[in-house]
């Protein structure tokens, strides 16, 4: 038997037997199945899914004028972006554009209310943008993504009237470690990649992810 093995088989050997009861099988369910999944902070807090069966999901967010002039369409990007990822995962969303079309066309909405009644949504969830911004703080050639939402959601019942039942704060930093010089990339791929941060960042609010995945810390 070559040694090479031999030494391989003790450590392992050695290694599971400092595993013990839980530990152990947490082990080789990670090695099976992949990291363990965490619970997503709206299930945890109202017991309710968007996977549920017959549920269905409107997305909308709301940004002032100001930060519209600034970043332009920011709260349809954000919408469509958080969509997506929930559609990703398993949730009947309403098609953005067809949000869109109705807040183009109904300027003088006034609740979340009326976007659920209107599209027959069991939830919507509704994304309040009171700051954004791409450039590092008094700066123009560095890029750092920085955004102040709160994300909450309102449960539709069959009179079309709308109960909020979730609420949470997200301040947003990324990349957090270090900032990205804009000779290294377009002000276009930078808008993307925060935008799809930002998206990754709200829909973990709704949908089970992997303990290894760190879509926070970014670098």
């Amino acid at each position: 038997m070559p040694r090479l093995f031999v030494v391989h088989a003790c450590a392992a050997a050695l290694f599971m037997s400092c595993l013990s009861g839980c530990n152990y099988l947490v082990f080789f369910g990670y090695l099976i199945g992949g990291p363990p999944q965490l619970e997503p902070i709206f299930e945890k807090e109202t017991r309710k899914s968007f996977t549920d069966h017959g549920v269905r999901v409107a997305v909308v967010c709301y940004a002032d004028n100001e930060l519209k002039y600034q970043y332009d369409s920011i709260d349809h990007l954000l919408a469509v972006g958080v969509a997506a990822r929930l559609r990703q995962n398993h949730v009947n969303i309403v098609d953005p554009g067809l949000v869109r079309n109705w807040l183009e066309e109904n300027t003088h909405w006034d609740t979340p209310d009326e976007i659920g009644a209107e599209f027959d949504a069991t939830y919507v969830v509704y994304i309040d943008m009171s700051n954004f911004s791409l450039y590092e703080h008094d700066s123009r050639h560095l890029y750092r993504g920085r955004a102040e939402i709160v994300v909450s959601v309102y449960a539709m019942d069959a009179s079309g009237e709308g109960e909020r039942i979730f609420s949470q704060d997200l301040s947003s930093v990324f990349p957090r470690l270090t900032q990205r010089s804009a000779s290294e990339i377009s002000y276009d791929s930078f808008r993307t990649e925060y935008l799809l941060r930002l998206s990754e960042e709200i829909g973990r609010m709704f949908y089970p992810y992997g303990s290894g995945d760190d879509v926070g810390s970014g670098t």
